[in-house]
């Protein structure tokens, strides 16, 4: 039986830790479906707007070769609502998430994966920002 793997992420300035984790994320599966955070979701949450726009990110993640499908990630709170839409076997997140999601264990597996150390989506633009 196939599996299907979901995550999330905004992925905004994409850089080799997301890759990485896109790479480990889909191994765990044969199906890898990326819910990308929209606007109005990254603004609410990291309070700035995204670098790259929603349309732009999906195009870049939707364009890698371990994706299989792209989405909207509407809302945080949605999480079940899209594992089970899905129909995902296995829902990965970084580490930084660890232990937020596991009351979706009654629906699908939850992973939590190590993040890729000293590479920082907000430390790369900050670092522009100071050049």
């Amino acid at each position: 039986m196939p599996r299907t793997v979901i995550t999330f992420g905004t992925f905004d300035v994409f850089h080799v830790g997301h890759l990485r984790v896109l790479e480990r994320a889909a191994a765990l599966g044969d199906r890898l479906v990326v819910g990308v955070s929209a606007d109005a979701l990254n603004e609410r949450k990291k309070g700035r707007a995204p670098i790259f726009s929603q349309r732009e990110r999906l195009a870049i993640v939707g364009a890698l070769k371990v994706v299989d499908e792209v989405f909207v990630e509407e809302s945080l709170e949605l999480k079940r609502d899209y594992v089970v839409e899905h129909g995902a076997d296995v829902l990965v997140m970084g580490d930084d998430w660890a232990g937020k999601f596991d009351e979706l264990g009654d629906v699908c597996e939850v992973v939590y994966l190590e993040r890729t150390p000293a590479i920082s989506t907000t430390a790369i633009i900050e670092h522009i920002a100071d050049l």
